[in-house]
């Protein structure tokens, strides 16, 4: 049984607002600290919620979307690039 259009809109709404909320939450962080981990997770979180949002309106299928696969792979390669950023520098004594 494939799950029907409003279904999958459904589920990719639930999924863009869990995202944006996690980048919110990431967020909060950022202003308290002005880490620039907790930026750079937040960022990455709302590109995941945008990834969301396209792969629920858009009419091919999720692997044929190019633009989502892009949104996927810069969340996660800042998110690389941020914690080894984070793990390159010296301690501050």
């Amino acid at each position: 049984m494939s799950p029907t259009p409003a279904t999958v809109l459904f589920v990719a709404g639930a999924m863009s607002a869990g995202y944006a909320m996690a980048g919110l939450f990431f967020l909060r962080f950022w202003w308290r600290t002005r880490d620039h981990l907790f930026a750079a997770f937040a960022i990455a979180f709302g590109l995941m919620a945008l990834n969301q949002m396209v792969a629920g309106f858009s009419r091919h299928a999720h692997a044929e979307n190019s633009v989502a696969y892009l949104l996927r792979l810069a969340a996660f390669a800042l998110i690389i690039l941020a914690v080894l950023n984070k793990n390159s520098r010296r301690p501050v004594k």
